[in-house]
């Protein structure tokens, strides 16, 4: 079965919700501040998966472990799922994860 999957930039700020724009600023994992330059992507419900309390993502078409220091601790807000991605030798690592509800 082939899936299809879409990652699509999500603003760090929301301007529909301007009222988040601290909160998102506020947003840190154990690897740092998330927004520091990049953009959150937004991720569909098919392009991520926890499983014993650890969490995988799809990021570029690749799917990419989520190290526990990258999850954003606390309550997501904006309510969907988002990762802030970096790149190692071409591969993508998750720097922060904030899963939302799976539906």
């Amino acid at each position: 079965m082939l899936s299809v999957f879409t990652l699509d930039h999500a603003r760090a700020h929301d301007y529909q919700h301007p009222e988040l724009n601290g909160w998102y600023e506020s947003l840190r994992s154990g690897k740092g501040r998330c927004c520091e330059g990049t953009d959150a992507k937004r991720v569909d419900d098919a392009d991520w998966e926890s499983k014993n309390g650890h969490y995988r993502v799809r990021i570029d078409g690749e799917w990419v472990d989520v190290p526990n220091e990258a999850v954003v601790p606390g309550p997501n807000r904006a309510g969907r799922t988002m990762v802030w991605p970096y790149y190692i030798d071409g591969h993508p690592r998750a720097r922060c994860f904030m899963p939302g509800i799976m539906g």
